[in-house]
């Protein structure tokens, strides 16, 4: 049973993602609902654009928006 037990979780540890962070787009939505909602998660002005269609609220650039560097191979 304790084998069992430790090979479980050794898997569930192996399966684990790692180096989870936050996505970092560079356009916000800004809605118009009433309570300040804001959607930092717009690769394009125009995806931003065609979101807030209909319900309002405008888009803007992302002020914490830092490109990642490519990774060297």
């Amino acid at each position: 049973m304790r084998s069992t037990a430790l090979a479980l979780a050794v898997f569930v540890l192996a399966a684990a993602p790692t180096g989870a962070q936050a996505q970092n787009y560079p356009w916000c939505a800004h809605y118009d609902t009433g309570d300040d909602g804001w959607n930092c998660g717009f690769v394009s002005f125009g995806q931003c654009q065609a979101t807030i269609r209909g319900m309002g609220g405008f888009c803007e650039r992302n002020t914490q928006f830092q490109p990642q560097l490519p990774l060297d191979r």
